[in-house]
């Protein structure tokens, strides 16, 4: 399974059938059925679902064409023996059968076949509702599937969360489902409304959890949206408002060692909980301790969590107008964060460092790996000028040398909006008010 993140910042499940041998299987199908005319219509598709669980392949479309060419074939078997002829031979008569409203139109027989195909994702026969669930996974993987489960969304989303439950083989493409299902707001807004991130908090930790990451995967999903946000920051419970948000950076922090780093993720949900006020309040409470906590993340060499630290960082700078305390308190191990993926590829001299904390200098006077990402500079460099903003934060940073370090780390860099990030701060600190460096502080 390949996991994609999109560019709004959500995530997607990249699923997809293979399509083969769909004809000739299904004219064996029907010539065995001819044995058994008795045969009733619900152990006719569970028939269907068995086959495609035994290793039948079909793509989304095949799936759906085949549910209402089987689905129908009871129908039309004793009032048009035509049909079963013409099917047998090879010729294309999926489309015969239609439904018809209430007006006499045609209308075409998908939807009551993908009802009832969602129907079997409650079957009490574990190898239908394997093949059942398999079916709408690969639904999920193209925009006509989804489009189609939009329409059944009362019908899908409430199954396939009571299968989040089950065992893997059913859980696992249950959840990957869900994560392509959120990729569409007004799903999202519908997971969250019938509780889906208590369901999940509750399934993740879980000691037999085996979905761990897609469960991950499908917060970040949640969260792009307000009320994912507000429901994750259990905002409505004075009590237990941030206790989800507290398990979710402890998981990100212990889980960063583990060769299979089931939360990395978590850095994208702290950025999308990191926009509102109400969430960067939990984050930048010293009492809780989680900034601290998330910062020390920096130093993964898993991209998407020092994606997500950076992004994380940058939004609660946001509250330095307010909270430049805060911040501060916590500069042993924000300036390093901030300042080493800006400072260039150049060892300082001794004279430089000298001026700077332990903490900067040791890191600054032997070579290092440059940041590569250029978003992820952009966006300390933006964290740097949102503290400069304030007066307090221009002494702090000219206290530990900043301006020396981003002179050096403009030197070095080549791309136009970085270099136009470090110019605004250089800006700002040649004409805004209170930036001259203090001889007394620089001395020491």
């Amino acid at each position: 399974m390949e996991y994609i993140i999109r560019s709004g910042g959500g995530v997607k499940c990249n699923v997809k059938l293979p399509s083969e041998g769909v004809t000739d299987w299904a004219k064996t199908f029907l010539e065995e059925f001819l044995l058994f005319p008795s045969l009733p219509r619900p152990a006719l598709l569970r028939g269907l679902l068995l086959s495609v669980a035994a290793g039948i392949s079909v793509d989304n479309a095949e799936a759906l064409a085949l549910l209402g060419m089987l689905a129908s074939f009871l129908s039309l078997v004793e009032s048009d023996s035509k049909v079963v002829v013409d099917l047998i031979n090879g010729r294309d008569v999926r489309n015969v059968q239609s439904a018809k409203n209430s007006e006499g139109q045609q209308q075409p027989a998908m939807a009551t076949e993908l009802e009832e195909l969602l129907e079997f994702l409650s079957s009490p026969s574990p190898p239908v509702k394997k093949a059942a669930i398999d079916i709408v996974r690969g639904l999920t993987g193209s925009e006509d599937g989804l489009q189609s489960l939009f329409s059944y969304a009362k019908i899908a989303l409430p199954s396939l969360s009571r299968l989040l439950s089950e065992n893997k083989e059913v859980s696992e493409p249950a959840a990957e489902a869900l994560v392509n299902l959120s990729q569409n707001s007004q799903l999202a807004t519908n997971m969250v409304e019938m509780g889906m991130i208590k369901t999940i908090m509750d399934l993740l930790y879980k000691p037999d959890s085996s979905i761990t990451r897609l469960l991950v995967m499908l917060l970040v999903n949640l969260t792009q949206l307000d009320e994912g946000i507000s429901s994750l920051l259990q905002t409505e419970d004075e009590q237990m408002k941030g206790l989800y948000v507290m398990k979710l950076v402890r998981s990100f922090c212990r889980a960063s060692n583990e060769c299979s780093d089931q939360f990395e993720h978590v850095g994208s949900i702290l950025v999308n909980i990191s926009k509102k006020e109400a969430g960067r309040k939990i984050l930048l409470d010293p009492k809780r301790g989680l900034l601290k906590q998330i910062i020390r993340q920096f130093d993964s060499t898993n991209p998407l969590r020092k994606k997500g630290v950076s992004g994380t960082i940058r939004n609660c700078c946001f509250e330095a107008e307010n909270q430049l305390q805060n911040l501060l308190l916590i500069s042993e191990f924000l300036w390093p964060a901030l300042l080493l993926p800006v400072a260039g590829k150049k060892v300082y001299s001794e004279q430089d460092i000298s001026k700077m904390p332990l903490e900067l200098g040791s890191a600054l006077k032997i070579e290092r790996e440059p940041v590569d990402d250029p978003e992820i500079r952009v966006q300390a460099l933006e964290s740097i000028y949102l503290i400069t903003l304030q007066e307090a934060g221009r002494r702090a940073f000219w206290s530990i040398n900043g301006p020396r370090i981003l002179q050096v780390g403009y030197e070095d860099e080549e791309d136009p909006k970085v270099m136009e990030a470090y110019e605004q701060i250089g800006s700002l600190l040649v004409h805004g008010s209170g930036t001259e460096e203090p001889s007394t502080e620089t001395s020491k």
